[in-house]
């Protein structure tokens, strides 16, 4: 497991590499919001990070994040970024967590939709894109996204809060920008749907700099911050 030492570094370092980006970018970098991912990463770890300031979490598995968030009791948004099955939908309402950022479908909106009305709750959710049109990869398709997002407008159990992607694999942090670029754009559209769409979470610990300086308000960063 990392040292609380080194991860204090990890973390001043992913933030300094934030800030330099916002610079280039000329954006203020209170406009952008860091979530820790954590999956795979032991609960001790994730008490370090939160003494170092972090506070937003992102976690894959249901399971794994119910065992973390019962461990942890201390102030922690928690995101699911991982793909939720239907199945699934009612404990991860249950679980708390703050945006479900993997909403990768009308049906499994309309789900947790009903869920939360069930629940006298309202979840906020980010609409997950495939922005690369990978075969392997979940997310409402590019061409689809603005037609098909408007029948969630009558789902009063989820507020749909703003966009996620993840774009393809590279070597190079410079070749994600055009499909950063292409996501800014077509979150500005969904903006003209849902006004209150305001998050664009996008980037990763190899390329957040290249998404903050396209338009990202929120970045995924695991490896930057837990690795040693």
């Amino acid at each position: 497991m990392i040292c609380v030492n080194l991860l204090f570094d990890n973390v001043a370092r992913v933030r300094a590499r934030i800030s330099e980006a916002c610079r280039r970018s000329g954006r203020n970098e209170n406009e952008i919001r860091l979530v820790a991912v954590s999956k795979g990463v032991a609960v001790e770890a994730i008490r370090s990070a939160i003494a170092s300031g972090l506070r937003d979490f992102g976690e894959n598995r249901i399971q794994e994040a119910a065992q973390k968030i019962s461990q942890l009791a201390v102030p922690a948004r928690w995101h699911l970024i991982g793909t939720l099955q239907g199945n699934k939908a009612a404990r991860a309402l249950d679980l708390g967590f703050e945006t479900i950022q993997s909403m990768d479908s009308a049906d499994l909106a309309r789900r947790l939709s009903r869920l939360a009305l069930e629940r006298g709750t309202r979840q906020d959710v980010l609409l997950e894109v495939n922005i690369a049109g990978e075969q392997a990869k979940h997310g409402w398709e590019t061409s689809d996204l603005i037609g098909e997002a408007r029948a969630l407008e009558s789902l009063e159990g989820i507020r749909v809060a703003g966009m996620m992607c993840m774009g393809p694999q590279a070597r190079e942090a410079e070749q994600m920008r055009p499909y950063f670029k292409k996501a800014r754009l077509l979150w500005r559209e969904l903006i003209g749907v849902f006004p209150e769409a305001e998050i664009l979470s996008m980037g990763m610990s190899q390329d957040f700099e290249v998404a903050i300086e396209e338009g990202a308000t929120m970045v995924r960063v695991g490896r930057a911050i837990f690795k040693p």
